[in-house]
C-alpha cells in the first residue's frame, strides 16, 4: 500500500480519520443510555446516520490518503457518496423525530431514504451535476437549524441548543467544503477539506451531546 505524497491530501486523510472517530466513537457515546421504544427508535435512526458519516469518512481517508488505481479509487468514491446520501436522509428523519415525533418520522422513513437514494443515481447518471447533492444537503441542514431553534425556544427538549449549534457548525463546513480557496497552515497544510473534516468534527460533537442530554432527561 502505497500513500499520497501530496501533504494537503496527507492532512485530509488524517481530518478524515479523526472524524470517523468522532462518529464511531459517538455511537458508543449515545447507546449508553436506557430508553423506551420511541427512544430506541430515535437512537437507532441517529446511530445509523451518524455511522453513515463515519463510513463515509473512513472511505475518504482512503482516497486521499492512499495511491489507487482510477476505477479503484472511484468505487470508494461511489460507495463515499451513498453514505453520505443515506446519513443525509437519516439525519432529517432523526430531526423529524424530534419535530413531530415517532408516527411521522416512521412514515417519512422510506421517503427520505428514497429521496437519499434518488440524488445518488442523479449524480451517477449526470456525474458533473453533484452540485445538487450539496443543495439536499444545505435544504436538509437548514431545516434542521431552524426545528431545533424552535425546540429550543419553546424549551421542548433538553440539549436542542447544542444540536443547534452543531448542526450551524455543519452549514459553516459545507460552505467551506465549497471554496477551494480556503486553507490555512497549522503545523501542516490544510486545504478546503481538511478544514471542512474539522469543522463538521466539532459540529457532529456538539450534535452527540444535545442528543444524549435530551435522551436523559
Amino acid at each position: 500500500m502505497k500513500l499520497i505524497s501530496n501533504p494537503a491530501e496527507k492532512t485530509t486523510a488524517a481530518t478524515d480519520i479523526v472524524l470517523a472517530i468522532v462518529a464511531f466513537g459517538g455511537i458508543v457515546f449515545l447507546r449508553h443510555v436506557q430508553l423506551d421504544s420511541a427512544g430506541l427508535w430515535k437512537i437507532n435512526i441517529w446511530s445509523a446516520a451518524i455511522g453513515l458519516i463515519g463510513l463515509a469518512a473512513t472511505l475518504g481517508a482512503v482516497a486521499h490518503g492512499v495511491a489507487l488505481s482510477r476505477k479503484t479509487h472511484r468505487c470508494v468514491w461511489l460507495a463515499l457518496n451513498m453514505a453520505l446520501s443515506l446519513a443525509v436522509s437519516l439525519f432529517v428523519v432523526g430531526v423529524v423525530y424530534d419535530l413531530w415525533g415517532f408516527k411521522i418520522s416512521f412514515v417519512t422513513l422510506p421517503i427520505f431514504l428514497t429521496a437519499g437514494l434518488g440524488f445518488y443515481l442523479m449524480t451517477l447518471i449526470y456525474p458533473g451535476i453533484f452540485f445538487l447533492f450539496i443543495i439536499y444537503e444545505v435544504v436538509a441542514l437548514v431545516f434542521a437549524l431552524g426545528a431545533y431553534i424552535i425546540i429550543a425556544t419553546y424549551k421542548v427538549m433538553p440539549g436542542a441548543w447544542l444540536m443547534a449549534t452543531g448542526v450551524f457548525c455543519s452549514i459553516i463546513a459545507a460552505g467551506i467544503q465549497t471554496k477551494k480557496s480556503v486553507s490555512l497552515t497549522f503545523i501542516w497544510p490544510f486545504d478546503h477539506n481538511g478544514v471542512y473534516h474539522l469543522v463538521q468534527a466539532l459540529g457532529l460533537m456538539f450534535l452527540l451531546i444535545g442528543l444524549r442530554w435530551s435522551m436523559l432527561y
